[in-house]
């Protein structure tokens, strides 16, 4: 059977990769004294809160289980545009705003409907990897640019201007980052989009985190600046849904109707329970447990990455959102005779049943020496985990 060369392109995510490994592992040491501690997926702890589920419930009940129009309930376009309203202060018409399922959805529709054979697009060294893949299956190819940890690991204005060629169709960027939970500020952003624009480019933001935003500097979406930027956005982060697969774009209204013929032909439409579950998250109770659920994420922060830092394990830039600790594991690679992260995250994995991500999935400058820990995970098991890897190298 001959494989296409697209799909050739696409590597293995080694994320998942390195979980099936820990779940094998853990599955050995499941009933001893150390059971694996899961510190390698970005997936809240947390799952969808009461009125989410009664409201998915209710809705399978009565029988609300059929094809909805391909960009989505009105209803729920309604509540998230009253969303960024509320939480942003911002005014989204909801004829922009079309739902997806899961804004892996979201990114492939735009990448589809923007993107030519042979474009480029501009991404910073490290992102997260089914990034450049959307780019990379609609023909496109993404363009690593190395940042170091004084630019927060995201691009610059001047580095997207030094980068641009006669081949660059725009920047693929993330606010807040995976893996490195880092936001770029919003005078940035600005300037980085009037590079773009003055090359007549397009400027996509990924802004999946965006609600777990923990710095009041950086959490602003990006959409405030101007209607042609397109932000994609999620239904599995802050509001706590993954496997639901229910996301979002924002987009120009004229790029609407192209998203939906592509939705109509490639998805039909998302999920129907999953949006009528949706609309639960709006309610007041639902967005209260929210803000109690980010204040715990951020909690955690504080207090697990200032132990990491303690045991070598140092991270260089404090993440102002998202759930993630991007660390450099130089010291501790060699405290340990491993030769980088990769060879690390097995060690961390087999001698103090920790589960880590090494950093090779989300580039290459430099990754090597970088590993990824979640803190989408309860403070006891993040104790736990910092107790284990003080043992290990001690």
């Amino acid at each position: 059977m001959h494989i296409s060369r697209r799909a050739q392109r696409i590597e293995p995510f080694y994320v998942m990769e390195v979980a099936k490994a820990a779940s094998a592992v853990a599955a050995s040491v499941a009933h001893s004294d150390a059971p694996m501690i899961f510190l390698n997926i970005g997936e809240p702890d947390f799952t969808a809160p009461p009125l989410v589920q009664e409201a998915a419930a209710r809705a399978i009940h009565n029988g609300l289980s059929h094809y909805t129009p391909a960009t989505g309930l009105p209803e729920l376009r309604e509540r998230i545009s009253a969303w960024y309203q509320s939480r942003f202060g911002v005014q989204i018409s909801a004829n922009r705003i079309v739902v997806t399922a899961g804004a892996s959805a979201a990114l492939q529709l735009v990448c589809l409907a923007l993107i030519e054979a042979g474009d480029e697009m501009l991404m910073p060294d490290p992102s997260y990897p089914c990034n450049r893949h959307f780019v990379s299956a609609a023909e496109g190819t993404a363009v690593l640019i190395p940042t170091t940890a004084a630019e927060r690991f995201q691009l610059s204005a001047d580095k997207v201007a030094q980068a641009w060629n006669s081949h660059t169709r725009g920047v693929l960027l993330a606010s807040p980052s995976n893996p490195t939970g880092t936001s770029i500020a919003l005078s940035e952003m600005k300037r980085i989009h009037q590079v773009v624009q003055g090359r007549g480019g397009i400027s996509i933001i990924d802004e999946i985190y965006l609600g777990l935003s923990h710095e009041a500097d950086y959490g602003q979406t990006a959409l405030v600046l101007d209607d042609q930027i397109i932000s994609i956005n999620s239904f599995s982060k802050y509001f706590n849904m993954t496997g639901w697969r229910l996301g979002w774009a924002v987009v120009p209204e004229k790029l609407v109707p192209v998203m939906e013929r592509l939705a109509q032909n490639l998805f039909i439409c998302p999920s129907t329970i999953s949006q009528y579950a949706a609309l639960a998250c709006f309610e007041t109770d639902s967005l209260a447990e929210y803000e109690r659920r980010r204040a715990e994420f951020k909690a955690r922060r504080d207090d697990f990455i200032p132990k990491l830092n303690a045991l070598g394990l140092t991270v260089p830039v404090m993440p102002d959102g998202a759930f993630y600790a991007w660390a450099d594991c130089t010291a501790a690679c060699s405290k340990l005779g491993v030769n980088g992260s990769w060879d690390l995250a097995f060690e961390l994995m087999h001698r103090a049943h920790v589960a880590v991500t090494p950093g090779r999935d989300f580039g290459s400058a430099d990754t090597q020496h970088f590993i990824r820990f979640s803190t989408a995970n309860s403070m006891a098991q993040l104790h736990t985990a910092i107790d284990r890897l003080k043992a290990l190298l001690a």
